[in-house]
């Protein structure tokens, strides 16, 4: 595996304690993983902070968790769940080194607005892309998946979860298994 370390960040509505993020990191022990709270949840606010803010927030410490972890930052997945896999794509569309991207329950567009689209930065990333997410997702199906996945130059893989939606609830392992899974092929 040429991965050397996962920096997974949360979703709007959660932190890095989720569940999903928790298992991914006990189970790629002893690679280094760091689980990062956004500044908003580290103030203690429920509400995301604009998209400036979360970004500014990645390019500080990705490349201090890399320094820590005493590891390349071209050697460091980025991801997490819905609003945080969704900055690191953008922070890795915008120039960001990183191995790949594992995006879980990727926001495609807001429940009921497909014409909101969160793709526009998509023909800007080359890496290796891991989208997990369930069938039912109201953010978006694998049907709008499918026509907007092309748009990434680099290779995607995609897992749809049978019956799950958006919290992809009590799918943790198997969350863990494709992760793992996937890193392997790096």
């Amino acid at each position: 595996m040429s991965v050397a370390g996962l920096f997974l960040t949360h979703g709007a509505g959660s932190d890095s304690g989720h569940s999903s993020l928790v298992k991914i990191e006990e189970r790629l022990a002893p690679m280094p993983v760091v689980r990062h709270d956004f500044p908003y949840r580290q103030a203690g606010r429920k509400f995301p902070d604009r998209s400036e803010k979360l970004l500014e927030s990645l390019a500080e410490s990705v490349p201090e968790f890399a320094e820590s972890a005493e590891i390349s930052p071209t050697g460091v997945v980025l991801g997490g769940r819905s609003m945080g896999g969704r900055m690191c794509s953008i922070a890795v569309a915008e120039g960001m080194p990183a191995a790949g991207l594992i995006l879980l329950c990727y926001p495609l567009h807001p429940p009921g607005k497909p014409e909101n689209l969160r793709v526009s930065h998509f023909p800007q990333i080359s890496v290796p892309c891991l989208f997990i997410s369930g069938d039912k997702d109201p953010f978006g199906s694998p049907k709008e998946f499918a026509e907007y996945l092309p748009l990434i130059s680099g290779p995607v893989t995609t897992s749809w979860l049978s019956g799950k939606r958006h919290d992809l609830r009590g799918a943790d392992d198997l969350i863990a298994d494709l992760v793992i899974d996937w890193l392997s092929l790096l």
